[in-house]
């Protein structure tokens, strides 16, 4: 393994950091302590800080030599509201927010680069450090987008990394074409007149709508999907009724979709819209289908995923960077990023870790021996990236 021998001088500088930012959770756009702190820290290394872009974001710019090439690297930075489980001395300390997910480190990996790079400056051109807010399910990424970031740090490319539970510390996944699922969050009412249990004649039950609703729309991945294709309509609340003897009037379905092309993604939906006229009309109830746009897929760029499969294979070893992954269903929103750009999303092993292979677990933590490996990771990026002509 090939780590920077300055950054490895940094392991108890950078473990400090990390663990101080896990100590001091913050939700989606409340990341005001850790903006500060990540602001601070920039400007005392001498890189250009820009604060409050798409709220609580950061954005460092850091330039060497007269390039003018552009890349931007992404760290975010929210909590979950998520009560850790964990009592080691830099467990949570407030209360129902943890880092649950890793962006504790992603953050402090960042920031060990950007340290890296501007006692150095051994590049050619302009790198931009991304501190992004509200990644978990708020959008944050569209926020910093519509705050006008491509226009005031042009960058031509853009990377992304994620810690990744169950794999191997050391190993680095990297994909091309789609590596993370769109998502979208879905609601349903169905409604129409209740009674009393013992006369269901005398009513329209939309609870056995709603159960009708939930096995047909099954249907879309098992078959309206090409096999080969990847789609997933979970149902995962049905509310209705508050008594033994009692038909309610009025069923609440709620739950995501999953899909890791566009074209499914949209197809997903002309389905249910289908299903649900169908559902009702056979079952004389009336139906409400609501979407809620959450992230579009994840999609690596082939030519930007080969160049990171260069870096982490000179890293740690071509036989430790799983190339091809299969991509997850989960959902990232950095995926905003690259429909503007082209670019890669990796995945950094963070070993079994504390809370076995799971993150959003309460007992998650990330793995500090990857604070040094992943700000290596960065830094060779933009090294090779940026290479003097």
């Amino acid at each position: 393994m090939q780590i920077i021998p300055a950054i490895a001088e940094r392991q108890t500088a950078l473990t400090e950091i990390r663990r101080d930012f896990h100590a001091h959770p913050e939700l989606a756009f409340e990341e005001t302590r850790t903006a500060a702190r990540v602001a601070r820290l920039l400007a005392g290394w001498g890189v250009e800080v820009h604060e409050g872009i798409g709220g609580t974001g950061v954005v460092g710019v850091l330039r060497a030599g007269r390039s003018e090439r552009v890349i931007g690297l992404r760290a975010d930075m929210d909590a979950l509201p998520i009560t850790e489980a964990n009592t080691f001395e830099h467990s949570s300390r407030t209360s129902g927010c943890m880092h649950a997910c890793g962006h504790d480190g992603h953050t402090t990996m960042l920031l060990g680069a950007a340290e890296y790079l501007a006692a150095t400056r051994q590049f050619d051109g302009t790198v931009v450090f991304v501190f992004q807010p509200a990644e978990e399910g708020r959008g944050g990424a569209s926020a910093m987008i519509a705050d006008g970031f491509f226009e005031r740090f042009p960058v031509q490319s853009i990377y992304g990394m994620h810690n990744w539970p169950g794999m191997a510390f050391g190993r680095f996944g990297i994909t091309p074409g789609p590596v993370m699922a769109g998502t979208d969050r879905f609601d349903i009412n169905v409604e129409r007149h209740g009674g009393h249990a013992a006369m269901p004649h005398l009513t329209v039950d939309p609870v056995v709508a709603g159960a009708a609703l939930v096995g047909a729309l099954q249907t879309i991945s098992a078959r309206n999907t090409d096999p080969l294709d990847a789609a997933v309509v979970s149902v995962t609340c049905f509310s209705a009724g508050d008594t033994y003897n009692v038909i309610p009037a009025r069923a609440m379905l709620s739950g995501t979709t999953r899909a890791l092309r566009p074209e499914v993604r949209e197809a997903t939906w002309e389905r249910m819209h289908a299903i649900c006229a169908g559902v009702g009309s056979a079952y004389g109830v009336g139906i409400v289908l609501k979407r809620m746009d959450g992230y579009p897929p994840t999609v690596n760029t082939p030519h930007e995923a080969g160049l990171c499969r260069e870096v982490a294979s000179a890293l740690v070893g071509a036989e430790h960077v799983d190339w091809g992954l299969r991509p997850s269903m989960g959902a990232e929103d950095f995926s905003h990023f690259l429909e503007h750009r082209p670019g890669c999303y990796v995945w950094l092993g963070n070993g079994p870790g504390e809370g076995g292979c799971t993150l959003h677990n309460p007992h998650y933590d990330f793995n500090d021996a990857n604070l040094l490996l992943g700000a290596s990771y960065w830094a060779r990026l933009t090294e090779h990236l940026l290479a003097p002509a």
